[in-house]
């Protein structure tokens, strides 16, 4: 039996190029990306209002690059969320910019840690990774699928990957990654085919070779989230990836129109609604309803899910 859990996750509509996401489980907030601004910040406001917490759990960055982890806007976030654990990418600073964003990070670190609060800074790497126990399937824990590896050539496939999954429904974060390779490796897991509900799409959207036919047969995301800022300037997602999402029936919405909001509904034990509002308001653009896999899954006796998940 799925156990109770109001789940909330939220795309952010930043007036510019970038990514911000938010995802709420049993009482747990974590933030994705190191970006606020002036048209974010209200709506993160309202969310931990509307999720009851007054700091993150975690801040969780997938990249170094600017349009998730803008350092001019990085102590604005930090001091708004005040997050207990901050997980950067695994991969060196590669810029100025990069620097300056550790370097805020390191400086929010000590700074807690003179007022006799820890908080955790934690790189992802391959190695980090590594030394985690294999999750147990059927504990619903999140999971960190990479970086496995540190690519030298293209620090997009040095992205971090997390699927969340202590919620009533599950969001896979692919970060910038484009490597089929990663792909191919991703399209392996079991759990992931299992158990996505919403995806939120690599590197905006674009068609680089990672999202295809045969990735999104495999993981079967209900819901496709893209970042792409008001005028769409990058034109996210890219029309092959909206015709693929369209072919294989998955719903796609973006921060172009406005917020997305996919909040868990009824008895919080599986069915969730996803909205995408109107720019800068409160007014839905469009609404759609779904069931989570895993509460499909939880209907079975125990046997049968051990068989499933073998």
């Amino acid at each position: 039996m799925m156990k109770s859990v109001p789940t909330r996750f939220r795309a952010y509509q930043l007036g510019n190029a970038g990514s911000s996401f938010s995802y709420f489980a049993g009482g747990h907030f974590t933030v994705i990306e190191g970006r606020l601004t002036e048209t974010s910040r209200p709506s993160l406001e309202r969310e931990m209002k509307r999720c009851v917490v007054t700091a993150a759990d975690t801040l969780h960055i997938t990249s170094w690059d600017a349009d998730h982890c803008a350092a001019s806007e990085l102590e604005e976030l930090l001091d708004l969320t005040s997050p207990r654990r901050i997980e950067i990418p695994g991969y060196d600073p590669h810029c100025d910019h990069a620097e300056n964003a550790a370097a805020i990070i390191e400086a929010f670190r000590k700074k807690k840690q003179t007022s006799n609060r820890v908080v955790t800074v934690e790189a992802i790497t391959p190695e980090s990774i590594d030394g985690y126990q294999t999750a147990d399937k059927l504990a619903f824990d999140n999971i960190f699928y990479h970086p496995r590896w540190i690519d030298e050539t293209c620090n997009n496939n040095n992205s971090t990957v997390k699927f969340f999954r202590r919620g009533s429904f599950d969001v896979l974060s692919l970060g910038d990654v484009e490597s089929p390779d990663i792909a191919a490796r991703l399209r392996r897991s079991k759990i992931l085919r299992l158990e996505t509900d919403v995806m939120i799409l690599a590197h905006h959207g674009a068609d680089n070779g990672f999202t295809t036919k045969k990735f999104l047969r495999h993981i079967e995301p209900q819901l496709a989230i893209c970042s792409s800022d008001y005028d769409n300037k990058h034109e996210h997602p890219d029309q092959v990836i909206r015709d693929l999402l369209h072919e294989e029936k998955i719903a796609p919405m973006t921060t172009k129109t406005g917020d997305v909001i996919v909040k868990s509904i009824d008895d919080h034990t599986g069915l969730f609604r996803a909205i995408n509002l109107k720019a800068n308001s409160t007014e839905i653009s469009s609404q759609m309803d779904f069931r989570a896999k895993k509460a499909k899954l939880l209907s079975y006796n125990l046997d049968t899910i051990r068989e499933i998940y073998a």
